[in-house]
């Protein structure tokens, strides 16, 4: 009989890649990982992962375990979720992890939302990028995250996660005082190419976002400052450090300080943020109101 929480670990191990950074995440001890991963060999009967100088991998019948651990992970989301619904009352805690303009524009309105709709239900607030978020859903972390589009997110078809469209905004340039563009309805973003740039760090999805958008205009952008704080961004712009790409929620009632804001021409870049939960958890009777007020909130 194969043991639930051992398909996890695996699971873990796979996403993760070594086996110290999935027990970092489980908070186990790398020994008390690998003495899962070998008791789930011994319970299957086959060699699961290969150790290698940068990690491990998982064999061709780890991968075929993988598969199935997915959808046996999610139906056991399902049967706690329809427990939880047999019993009266929806009341506990559920943690949300969202990006910080995510949580200024729909996690904070939601939690209003629920303050009359589902009064049982406590929402625990956690602030970390939308990459993080992902893998704290999956390392069970956290229960809702507030996530970004980005370059090797998991895809709308990953059977790890269900995932809630919740709202798209457009990134603005953002142009210090005196450029030649600022006379400009809308910025050219190949007109920006031989400027200097300010962005994101890179492994925050709006350095993602932010790079497709200039190779698609045909260059790679120069970033030669680098923040995660936008008001750090505008006030570089606003001293003269170069151009940048903001999204435009981001924006707004912000002190620009000079700084000169302008939409991109033809198809600007977009953000595109989603709520993801671990796939079967979406109708749990304390997440599914937080999903709808989620949804609410962004309209």
């Amino acid at each position: 009989m194969i043991e639930a929480r051992r398909l996890h670990i695996l699971r873990a191990v796979a996403d993760h890649g070594t086996v110290t950074a999935a027990a970092a995440a489980l908070y186990l001890t790398p020994s008390a990982v690998s003495q899962q991963l070998s008791a789930l060999e011994q319970e299957t009967g086959h060699r699961l992962v290969e150790r290698g100088a940068r990690g491990v991998r998982l064999t061709p019948p780890g991968e075929i375990l993988l598969a199935h651990t997915h959808a046996v992970l999610a139906e056991l989301e399902r049967a706690e979720a329809e427990l939880a619904a047999y019993r009266t009352g929806a009341s506990g805690t559920v943690t949300v992890t969202s990006f910080a303009t995510g949580i200024n524009l729909v996690v904070a309105p939601a939690l209003a939302v629920l303050a009359g709709t589902a009064p049982g239900i406590r929402v625990r607030v956690r602030d970390a990028e939308g990459d993080a978020s992902l893998r704290m859903v999956l390392d069970r972390r956290t229960d809702v995250a507030v996530a970004v589009e980005y370059r090797g997110a998991p895809g709308a078809d990953d059977p790890r996660l269900t995932r809630v469209p919740l709202y798209a905004e457009p990134f603005d340039a953002v142009l210090p005082p005196g450029h030649p563009l600022t006379a400009a309805e809308r910025v050219p973003l190949a007109d920006l190419a031989a400027d200097p740039w300010i962005g994101p760090f890179p492994g925050n999805p709006c350095h993602d976002v932010v790079v497709l958008a200039c190779e698609h205009a045909g260059f790679q952008p120069p970033i030669e400052h680098l923040s995660d704080d936008f008001r750090a961004v505008v006030a570089l712009a606003a001293a003269g450090a170069g151009v940048a790409l903001v999204p435009r929620s981001a924006l707004r009632g912000m002190d620009l300080d000079g700084a000169v804001v302008r939409p991109v021409d033809g198809a600007a870049p977009t953000r595109r943020v989603f709520a993801a939960v671990r796939c079967g958890a979406e109708e749990h009777p304390l997440i599914r109101p937080v999903l709808d007020a989620l949804g609410k909130a962004a309209g």
